[in-house]
């Protein structure tokens, strides 16, 4: 479980293909201090697990499912990557509950400033595998906001300069593809509806 407060941008060291499947391997650097084999790390919003540890160098192992299902597919060695520690019984919830689960991939469709924040338009999946609602928490590459403006598949998001100065989006566009996951209650409010999913 993560909050989707990011901790830290790290660039890919490696992302090697292995037939259906992927290696990933990053740099933790202080996030390496407490880290330990099996440990989940969120990047850019999607839950991976540390099978090999090295210093501060650390590999994931990535299936071929979460490949066809993030933007994990698309990624490329140097390209910086949101990353967050799991969540510790106790800590302080500063964001919102984020499973590290992508429920599909969105498309920036539009940013532009609006006083000292930026916002950002999103253009949710056709498949309609993300839902959000007004001021609803959503995960935008890991990164915990807030949805406003909702209208059929789009919605928008304000970000604030803190948050552009230390994630990715800092360096998005127009066009960038984006792992989306939203908020879980509302997730698991929708699987108990009659005829929703799970």
């Amino acid at each position: 479980m993560f909050t989707g407060i990011i901790e830290q941008v790290s660039p890919i060291l490696e992302l090697r293909k292995l037939g259906q499947d992927a290696q990933l391997r990053l740099d933790l650097g202080p996030l390496s201090l407490d880290a330990k084999l099996g440990d989940s790390i969120a990047v850019n919003g999607a839950c991976l697990t540390i099978a090999s540890l090295e210093g501060g160098i650390a590999q994931f192992d990535i299936s071929a499912e979460t490949l066809r299902k993030t933007t994990a597919g698309t990624w490329k060695s140097g390209m910086p990557v949101n990353l967050e520690r799991a969540l510790a019984l106790g800590d302080r919830l500063g964001g919102h509950l984020v499973s590290g689960h992508i429920d599909g991939v969105g498309r920036i469709s539009e940013r532009r400033r609006e006083g000292d924040s930026e916002r950002f338009t999103i253009m949710l999946p056709e498949d309609g595998s993300v839902r959000v609602v007004e001021k609803g928490s959503l995960a935008v590459d890991g990164i915990s906001l807030t949805t406003w403006d909702c209208r059929g598949r789009r919605c928008s998001i304000a970000v604030i300069p803190h948050t552009l100065a230390h994630t990715t989006l800092g360096q998005a566009r127009a066009g960038t593809a984006v792992n989306l996951e939203q908020d879980l209650l509302g997730r698991w409010v929708l699987a108990s509806l009659p005829g929703g999913s799970s």
